[in-house]
């Protein structure tokens, strides 16, 4: 009995130790973030709003395994939600839904993917508030659907030097368009560069990405140059940053070219105001603006008629978790 004792004691402290080795190589993390604001809104011919806007907000599901010999499986599940009034996005894991694979060669991707070339330029760039609500960068917007999410395959090549390139192919299924993408970015110091190209059908794009960190000062922006059904278009955002302490001061400036006549350009600019209370919360302030030339009807939120402008001031609270 004694000696039966001993074995089953044994074999409970070897389970155990499995049991701690198998939670320490594979992990699921819950994240997300709620941000909201209230926000002064003028829509052009529509009038002016009082208005509780939501920025993105979002949830989701993240983990890691070791698979061992230098081989990790990871995957990602995120959804999108409007805080303002609790309602889900319409497609559950639509912002992404993946699973990959990583090692010593590199990581691969499959499932829904963020597009990679609006997340080398626009989005990289869109430091006060991540891109997203009234101030978000709508003179890209032709840049950030140009790429199919769903049905990617992705390949990202281990970073060497700061150099890190990354291919994606949507799937065309269903009668969906089918997109390729194609990115290469450089980080190392001071300095963050990236370069993208898209094609989707007989669709192109070309952007190139720059910031530089001196201090305190955060300054950079992107250039892009896209083709739509042959119709050619220029647009570039400049943007800097001022940080110290808990104090964050933004300003950046955008500019889209014509495109396939006179008077269809526009521009953009926000100024705004981040102070963090913590790591994970912020209450911001902006101001933010899009005119457009007499044909153009360029909206960062709402719609707007040919040639009309839109304007709105924001107070906001971000938390991420």
């Amino acid at each position: 009995m004694k000696s039966q004792h001993h074995t089953w004691a044994a074999i409970g402290l070897l389970a155990s130790l499995a049991a701690s080795s198998a939670l320490a190589q594979s992990s699921v993390t819950v994240y997300g973030r709620v941000n909201l604001s209230v926000e002064s809104q003028k829509r052009g011919s529509a009038g002016n709003f009082v208005a509780l806007e939501n920025s993105s907000s979002r949830w989701g599901l993240r983990g890691v395994e070791d698979l061992g010999g230098g081989l990790k499986a990871s995957f990602k599940l995120e959804s999108g939600f409007d805080a303002s009034n609790g309602t889900a996005a319409g497609t559950f894991w639509g912002r992404e839904s993946w699973l990959a694979v990583e090692g010593s060669l590199g990581k691969v991707r499959i499932g829904n993917l963020t597009n990679i070339t609006y997340l080398t330029s626009a989005d990289y760039v869109s430091m006060h508030n991540h891109d997203t609500g009234t101030s978000s960068d709508t003179l890209f917007a032709f840049g950030v659907n140009f790429g199919a999410k769903q049905n990617t395959l992705a390949y990202a090549t281990p970073v060497v030097n700061g150099f890190q390139a990354e291919i994606s192919h949507a799937l065309k299924e269903d009668g969906a368009f089918g997109s390729t993408n194609a990115v290469l970015n450089y980080d190392a110091g001071p300095v963050h560069l990236g370069f993208g190209v898209a094609k989707r059908d007989v669709n192109r794009m070309v952007v190139a990405r720059g910031l530089y960190e001196l201090g305190a000062f955060t300054f950079g922006g992107y250039y892009e140059r896209d083709s739509f059904n042959g119709v050619k278009r220029n647009n570039f955002r400049l943007v800097g940053m001022y940080a110290v302490d808990q104090h964050e001061f933004h300003l950046n400036f955008g500019a889209a070219g014509d495109r396939g006549g006179a008077d269809t350009g526009a521009r953009q600019y926000t100024l705004g105001y981040n102070y963090k209370l913590s790591k994970r919360t912020k209450v911001y302030g902006f101001y933010t603006g899009v005119n457009n030339d007499a044909k153009a009807t360029y909206a960062a939120f709402g719609s707007l008629k040919a040639g009309e402008s839109q304007s709105s001031l924001a107070l906001g609270i971000r938390h991420n978790f």
